[in-house]
């Protein structure tokens, strides 16, 4: 069996956010990706592959095509083998009592696919995101999340009108905040809100946030102008969940 024109057409139209929505359908590429996809409760829709050999964690119907067809809809510069289609699940905000990240304007799908994995490393299950935060099942963001994607809950939505509904403490990564090292107490049930790559949070956010914690220079020129925001929430949750152990 080969690719049609209709799978190449459909596959390569899922690179955008439009068709994704359209179609309720996004991209996983690899057999370590699209197995852990599996394992979830993600419903696959297809799965193309050039190696008949390769077992899957389901046992599904694998259409089986040719390297040669798998570089002309694959998004990767070396395509792995395997590609795979997933229904987008329905987003639901859970409002849990709970530890939250939130993300206001966060563009590049690296750092969103690097704040994912984090967030099931630390386990925290919630994860709230702005409307102009990158899609979640952009293909670099997926790929990038390996796997963790189906172990965190996302939800899209205005982020201000969020956060005036809550009850929880709101912190966020400011250059002129408290020191997060010298904190004596942070608490277990928070949120944590982390801004643009470029401008930080917005105006109508910052007005919200109750608590900022800076995480200060070391270095002795002290010339770095900022960190990297999935650097910065790398720190802040474990400064967060250290005080757990």
């Amino acid at each position: 069996m080969s690719l049609s024109k209709n799978n190449i057409k459909l596959i390569t139209s899922l690179q955008q956010k439009k068709y994704r929505q359209k179609h309720n359908l996004f991209v996983a590429e690899g057999i370590k990706v699209v197995n852990e996809l599996l394992k979830s409760s993600l419903e696959v829709y297809q799965i193309f592959c050039v190696d008949e050999s390769l077992e899957f964690e389901k046992n599904i119907e694998v259409i089986l095509i040719s390297e040669i067809e798998l570089k002309k809809v694959s998004s990767l510069k070396s395509p792995n083998k395997v590609l795979a289609l997933f229904k987008i699940p329905m987003e639901v905000l859970t409002m849990k009592d709970d530890f939250i990240v939130a993300l206001d304007g966060i563009n590049d799908p690296g750092n969103l696919g690097t704040i994912i994995r984090l967030c099931d490393w630390f386990g925290i299950k919630e994860l709230v995101c702005s409307g102009n935060t990158v899609d979640c099942y952009n293909q670099k963001v997926v790929q990038s999340t390996m796997g963790s994607l189906t172990r965190v809950n996302i939800y899209y939505t205005k982020l201000s009108d969020y956060l005036q509904t809550t009850d929880l403490p709101v912190f966020t990564a400011d250059m002129d905040g408290e020191n997060v090292y010298k904190k004596l107490s942070l608490p277990r049930k928070a949120i944590l809100v982390m801004g643009n790559e470029a401008n930080g949070i917005s105006p109508e956010i910052e007005k919200i946030v109750e608590n900022k914690l800076t995480i200060p220079r070391f270095g002795e020129t002290q010339q770095t102008e900022s960190l990297n925001v999935a650097t910065a929430t790398a720190i802040l949750l474990s400064e967060f969940k250290r005080r757990l152990v």
